[in-house]
């Protein structure tokens, strides 16, 4: 077993993402998610991605912990698109950002996201469900609700993390969620 560090981190400070235009992404957290926008910082530095200064703007969205949602946006096109993927991932809903929320602020969450005409996808992991909305910019936000047993829930898989990791990397992919209902094909 490895040393783990001796003060796990507090908390996520920040979360930081691209976006093209800082008022769309605005609209979408906070007008339709109701996210605060608290810090705006508008800055110039030397990019030696590209050899010039570049001037950028970086806000925050805050979160009830201290945490935020943080995002760049540039005042060059060459930088914005030296921050893009080449070709984005075919299945893309496996990267996301993910928010504990209570079940009032979950149906909340799903009524505004409902009222704006965005998509928006539900699922039931069984040890919580969760709504997916996508930003402007195509970041993938999740909002979940604990089970109501998940402190027991999470026990168990805190008790068998690692013999569990060791069992899949060792080839024995047998599902150990039983607590999902499945589809079946």
């Amino acid at each position: 077993m490895p040393k783990l560090l001796s003060r796990a981190p507090e908390r996520l400070h920040h979360h930081a993402y691209v976006v093209k235009d800082q008022e769309k992404n605005r609209q979408f957290f906070e007008d339709v998610l109701g996210i605060p926008l608290t810090a705006t910082w508008c800055e110039k530095h030397f990019n030696p991605w590209v050899g010039r200064e570049v001037a950028f703007c970086h806000t925050f969205y805050s979160l009830g912990d201290g945490g935020a949602l943080a995002f760049f946006s540039f005042a060059d096109d060459e930088v914005y698109r030296k921050t893009q993927a080449e070709r984005p991932a075919e299945i893309r809903s496996f990267d996301h950002i993910a928010f504990k929320v209570d079940d009032v602020a979950y149906d909340e969450l799903v009524g505004r996201v409902k009222a704006s005409g965005l998509a928006l996808r539900e699922t039931d992991h069984g040890y919580c469900r969760s709504m997916y909305v996508e930003s402007p910019d195509g970041l993938i936000t999740e909002f979940t609700v604990d089970t109501e047993d998940a402190a027991r829930i999470d026990a168990i898989r805190r008790a068998d993390a690692h013999s569990e990791l060791a069992r899949w990397v060792a080839g024995d992919h047998r599902v150990n969620n039983d607590l999902r209902v499945r589809e079946t094909a």
